[in-house]
C-alpha cells in the first residue's frame, strides 16, 4: 500500500511538470503566432495587398528580384540589372494596389 501511494504521488508530480511545460510552450507559440499574424496584417494594410500566404510569397519574390538587380548593378552588369529591376518592379506593381 505504501509503495502504491509513492508511485501515485510521483506520477502526479511528473504529470504536473509535463502539463506546465506543455501549457507554457502553447502560450509562447500562441503569442508568437499572434505577433506574426499582426505583422503580416499590418504590412498588408500598409502595402494594400491581401493578407494571404500567396501575397506574402509574391512580395518576397519581388523583393528578391530587386535585390538581384542591385547585385547586378554592383557587378557593373547594367543590362542584366535593368532586366531584373523591371521584372521586380512589374511583379510588385501588379501586387500592390
Amino acid at each position: 500500500m505504501r509503495v502504491e501511494g509513492f508511485f501515485e504521488w510521483l506520477g502526479q508530480a511528473f504529470g504536473s511538470v509535463i502539463r506546465f511545460i506543455v501549457e507554457s510552450l502553447s502560450g509562447f507559440f500562441g503569442l508568437l503566432g499572434d505577433a506574426v499574424g499582426g505583422f503580416i496584417n499590418g504590412m498588408s494594410k500598409a502595402l494594400g495587398i491581401t493578407p494571404s500566404l500567396l501575397g506574402v510569397v509574391v512580395l518576397v519574390i519581388g523583393l528578391l528580384l530587386l535585390y538581384t538587380a542591385v547585385r547586378a548593378f554592383m557587378r557593373r552588369s547594367i543590362f542584366v540589372g535593368i532586366i531584373w529591376l523591371l521584372l521586380g518592379l512589374w511583379l510588385l506593381g501588379g501586387l500592390i494596389r
